[in-house]
């Protein structure tokens, strides 16, 4: 009998084991990604009988819960709503969430496993669950800056602060108010997607991170940099300077910007010095070809390229394939063929450069703050690794100001203030508008604040705009704004 009663007490023993582990592991291990789940219903209606937490952009909410008059309790409410669409994204009535609403959904409504004895003191105590609060890295005048400075465009903005890869405006147009999205009427709510999603310009797109376009001659950094730290050039380097070349193997023809010869000629070359100032593609076609696909890529790789970043919302990779055929290898050179980039890799590019050649990693999230006021994570700066010597990095620098005090891009200029600068019209077709861009910082000689601006659609302008006319006026209106608060 006794034998007995010890195997039924061991048998209920490994079922209670079991049953213990196995909802400690629901409950704990895969806690978020149930909540997470767009089939979870409950979880959809649940999340409106708690008050979700704040968004917080300089110390003031930019999107926070209030009381509802209807069966979901809270209403999600957007101050400066358009404003910061790129942003906070949205919170939609049937749970799906875009931008911070949805990267940091189980912080702001408190059913990360981080908050789990939260609730179970709150489910004791019989206290209102609340979310935490999400505390962003934007700086207000800053996000400001940079959504008047792009205007009616279609484009985005980024700043970075040089040496934390703290993001400090990003601005995506066309733009969308977040309210109209957050309403509780399902019917109203898909009337406004909808709308929204055939619209010109793709504004529930966050152009900052998700488009990709040809960085153009912003990849020619990248290029200076490679060959720099191979050992083998110097910005006298001297290379060939034709006012057009036939690519090996191909019927392709490439000419410069001017279709001359690019400034600086001394007895049919240039240096790669001048070749970057004046922003020429064929030396920087023959540079390439010279360095090699491999050492291109390894040195794009190590700006971030070909890598997946999370800021936490999740950004497009840009990308340097790698290239085999040696006319298609000469185009990458000067940021075509198949080089892509979001605008926020463009950006990164400047502040690694401005940072003596240390990549960061870049971040929009400062803190999470719970109800309780306390500070529940902190994210610190960390790196992402170094790209160049510091040697390099200061040589780069001063081609850079260069393009702007006397090169290509003169409209990013300011008075007083040394920038430094490179511009970039990319072409995407042979009929297709220009993608424009100006990436740079400032102050060059003290680099605080890294930019990127890109303005897809040409501007409205076709193949007329360049990126000195038309993204460097806004880079030079954003760093003016940052450097005088």
């Amino acid at each position: 009998m006794n034998r007995e009663l010890k195997r039924l007490s061991l048998v209920v023993l490994l079922m209670f084991l079991a049953l213990f582990v196995a909802s400690s592991t629901i409950q704990v291990g895969y806690a978020d990604q149930l909540n997470a789940d767009s089939r979870n219903t409950r979880a959809v209606n649940d999340s409106y009988n708690v008050q979700r937490g704040a968004i917080i952009v300089g110390g003031k909410p930019i999107a926070q819960s209030v009381r509802s008059d209807d069966r979901y309790q809270w209403q999600r409410q957007y101050s400066d709503g358009p404003l910061y669409s790129a942003v906070t994204g949205y919170l939609a009535v049937n749970g799906s969430a875009t931008g911070i609403e949805g990267a940091m959904n189980q912080q702001l409504s408190g059913t990360s496993n981080a908050d789990f004895f939260q609730r179970v003191k709150n489910i004791i105590t019989g206290k209102h669950p609340q979310g935490n609060s999400v505390e962003l890295t934007i700086d207000p005048v800053a996000q400001k800056a940079a959504y008047e400075a792009l205007g009616d465009k279609r484009g985005a903005v980024v700043v970075e602060e040089v040496g934390t890869g703290k993001i400090l405006a990003m601005v995506s147009k066309p733009d969308f108010d977040p309210n109209k999205l957050a309403t509780h009427d399902s019917a109203a709510y898909t009337q406004t997607y909808d709308a929204l999603q055939d619209a010109d310009g793709e504004p529930l797109v966050n152009k900052a991170i998700t488009d990709l376009n040809p960085p153009g001659s912003t990849f020619k950094p990248v290029v200076s940099t490679a060959a720099f730290e191979t050992g083998r050039f110097t910005p006298s380097s001297q290379l060939p300077n034709p006012s057009a070349l036939q690519l090996p193997g191909s019927s392709t023809v490439i000419h410069n910007d001017t279709g001359a010869k690019c400034q600086g000629d001394t007895g049919g070359n240039v240096s790669i010095q001048n070749a970057q100032v004046w922003s020429c593609n064929i030396p920087f076609a023959e540079l390439g070809a010279k360095l090699g696909s491999s050492t291109i890529k390894s040195q794009a790789e190590a700006f971030g390229f070909n890598h997946q970043f999370s800021i936490p919302m999740r950004v497009s990779v840009s990308k340097y394939p790698g290239y085999d055929d040696q006319a298609e290898l000469m185009q990458s050179a000067f940021g075509q063929q198949s080089d892509t980039a979001t605008a926020l890799q463009i950006c990164m590019d400047s502040a690694a450069i401005a940072n003596d050649g240390v990549v960061m990693e870049p971040n929009l999230v400062q803190s999470v703050i719970t109800p309780d006021l306390d500070r529940q994570q902190e994210f610190d700066p960390q790196q992402f690794g170094r790209a160049m010597s510091a040697d390099t990095a200061k040589t780069v620098t001063g081609m850079m100001v260069k393009g702007v005090d006397q090169g290509t891009g003169t409209n990013a200029k300011i008075s007083g203030v040394s920038v430094a600068g490179k511009t970039g019209t990319a072409q995407n077709g042979d009929d297709k508008p220009y993608t424009l861009w100006f990436t740079g910082f400032a102050p060059a000689d003290d680099p605080k604040f890294a930019v990127s601006v890109v303005v897809e659609d040409g501007g409205g302008l076709g193949q007329s705009g360049s990126g000195n006319s038309v993204a460097a006026p806004i880079a030079r209106q954003v760093l003016e704004a940052v450097l005088n608060k």
